[in-house]
């Protein structure tokens, strides 16, 4: 394993100066999204020097001026508090005399106006724990692989618990074959196994069949999962849905008839809680654009906030050719559809929305009304399920959508396509109105990245791979760097400065903007990434701890994850990234497709403001 301890620069004094004072107005009582009531999220790790770093939660819904004390408590001893003063610049401490030959527990007290007020949850070190990483240890079928995670707060504690999706022989939707069953488990952080649900031998294995989501639909504090399932799935309490006998699948492994459901699992229990016909239905497999069973089977997902207050759930089908996608809510014990998008059933306006999804998708209020939109590729789809923009630009494999360029109004969209007929293989566009902003021609462009990796140019810098294209660009489109990192794919918000890092395979990297190198940050060869050439990680979010985001490998026995998370020190303050809306809905769907990294609705980055203070409410609809 190596580390190097790359703090924040000098260049960003400013920033931290920003912050130092807290956040700003907080937002009234009853107003906003309702979103998940979260804990501090304590987190504790021990350093080679025999230190320990430790890192808890600012909320969205803290006061401005709230302050922090740490306490340790030694096995049989009290607790004792180890800063001088209330931590008012940070959510992060370093405890320089702990005696790691014991066991010993950490917590936070907040303050709000000059009164300390409840202990946070606990987190506890064991005597002789070296490990910079936290574990949790698998029960994995025999032949299967750990693959995607999706968090969510199962158990109502205001902690994360996890969801993995576990694989066995999976193909790609172009590719005949048997496959494995597909597994969904659930964890909680300390190794603690919830359930097992086995969707069976009528879903196949793939990156492009099972998009599941997990998170609070109902608001009662706990998450839902949700799915795609069919006849033979069986639910975590062992219960088997429909026809336990059925066999759809044809001699080239693929299923294209028997029923298709779509079921809500209890986040706690695995129980299947309502199941209804799936939309969008396959119908005639031919209408996708093909006969064998590629096209129609190109599952998407995502949860969005289309009323403004509440989540909904959005299954989606197709993107090649005929795209649709389904809206539906669960509140009060009961699944509701909403809506549908099909755009073979709108006429010569739904010919301009074929064929122009991504093999991912990403959710934010786009156009400023309060309600989310779906960035679906080269369109956008409105809250209300009719479209709101078709750029006619196709398909591609990568997405970014955020404040891109904080000096433009609103958010931007950096998209990428495949094989195009146009001159904008990678292309930079507004993101409520999909007017070209700048684009750059290639005949294929395979991957493309939007993160903040150079504090000399405002806004992100974009770079993506394909014939022709060359370098890295800033917000204008101008090349800044003639070269341009290895990889092309994750970012992490990892030290302790707002540029974003580089995540690929196993190893954490650093971009020096001054000479176009990496310096790595974190690798683990004990550790290996998923999804063949995409390289993720099972998970890559803010799950714990401060603002900065936790990486989950698999390691390469498949019996055992390990959760990552900084020990670099940051007098950058924030509030959890999770409290953002679409930083949260991002984290929802980074599982779905080829997985993409998770973005926020606002600015992140060199020279920024500080943030908008989230229009969110925490308690029960």
């Amino acid at each position: 394993m190596i580390r190097s301890m790359i703090g924040g620069a000098a260049f960003f004094g400013s920033i931290v100066l920003a912050f130092a004072c807290g956040l700003t107005a907080s937002v009234s009582a009853g107003e906003g999204r309702f979103m998940e009531r979260l804990g501090r999220g304590v987190v504790a790790i021990p350093e080679d020097s025999g230190k320990v770093f430790l890192s808890w939660r600012l909320l969205g819904t803290d006061p401005d001026a709230i302050a922090f004390n740490v306490y340790r408590k030694p096995a049989n001893d009290s607790p004792k508090k180890l800063n001088e003063s209330p931590i008012t610049n940070a959510t992060s401490f370093v405890d320089s005399s702990a005696d790691l030959t014991h066991e010993n527990t950490y917590f936070v007290r907040p303050i709000v106006e000059g009164k300390e007020l409840d202990p946070s949850g606990t987190f506890t070190i064991k005597p002789g724990n070296k490990n910079q990483y936290l574990s949790i240890p698998l029960r994995t079928p025999a032949g299967y692989e750990p693959n995607d995670i999706a968090p969510g707060d199962l158990d109502g504690d205001g902690e994360y618990e996890f969801v993995l999706h576990q694989t066995l022989k999976g193909r790609d939707n172009s590719q005949k074959g048997a496959t494995g069953e597909p597994i969904l488990d659930a964890y909680k952080l300390d190794g603690t196994h919830l359930w097992r649900i086995n969707l069976g031998k009528n879903i196949r294995e793939g990156a492009h069949y099972t998009q599941f989501l997990v998170y609070d639909f109902d608001g009662d504090g706990k998450a839902e999962v949700v799915c795609k399932t069919a006849d033979g799935t069986v639910d975590g309490a062992g219960v088997i849905l429909g026809d336990p006998q059925a066999d759809y699948r044809n001699p080239a492994g693929y299923v294209l008839d028997g029923p298709e459901f779509l079921t809500v699992f209890d986040g706690l229990t695995g129980k299947a809680l309502a199941t209804t016909p799936y939309i969008p239905p396959r119908g005639r497999v031919s209408d996708w654009g093909d006969g064998y069973g590629n096209r129609v089977d190109r599952f998407l997902a995502c949860v969005a906030y289309l009323d403004g207050e509440r989540p909904s759930i959005v299954m989606c089908r197709g993107y090649y050719t005929r795209t649709v996608l389904a809206a539906f809510n669960w509140r009060a014990g009961r699944l509701s559809h909403v809506w549908t998008f099909d755009t073979d059933k709108l006429g010569r306006v739904g010919t301009n929305y074929r064929g122009q999804g991504n093999h991912n998708l990403s959710v934010g209020d786009v156009d400023g009304d309060g309600k989310d939109e779906i960035v679906y590729g080269a369109c956008c789809i409105d809250d209300n399920g009719k479209g709101l923009y078709s750029t006619g630009w196709g398909h591609g494999d990568a997405l970014h959508l955020s404040d891109i360029d904080p000096a433009r109004p609103g958010l931007e969209v950096f998209d990428i396509h495949e094989r195009p007929r146009h001159p904008n293989g990678a292309e930079f566009r507004d993101a409520r109105t999909g007017k070209l902003i700048w684009g750059k021609q290639s005949p294929d462009v395979g991957r493309g990245a939007a993160f903040d990796i150079d504090p000399r140019h405002p806004g992100y810098e974009m770079w993506a791979s394909g014939a022709g294209l060359t370098g890295v660009w800033n917000v204008k489109g101008e090349i800044v760097s003639e070269s341009k990192p290895r990889s092309c794919n994750f970012g992490v918000w990892w030290d302790g400065d707002a540029l974003r890092e580089l995540l690929n395979s196993n190893r954490v990297t650093k971009w020096n903007w001054n000479d176009a190198t990496e310096s790595t940050l974190l690798t683990d060869p004990a550790c290996t990434s998923n999804n063949g050439s995409k390289s993720t990680p099972c998970l890559c979010a803010d799950i714990l701890g401060d603002w900065r985001e936790e990486i989950i490998w698999r390691n390469k026995n498949n019996n055992e994850l390990r959760i990552y998370t900084t020990t670099i020190p940051t007098d950058l303050r924030l509030y959890t990234l999770m409290h953002d809306p679409q930083y949260r809905l991002s984290v929802a769907w980074q599982n779905v497709g080829y997985n993409q990294p998770t973005q926020p609705g606002f600015y992140l980055g060199a020279g920024m403001k500080p943030p908008p203070r989230p229009r969110i409410r925490t308690d029960s609809p």
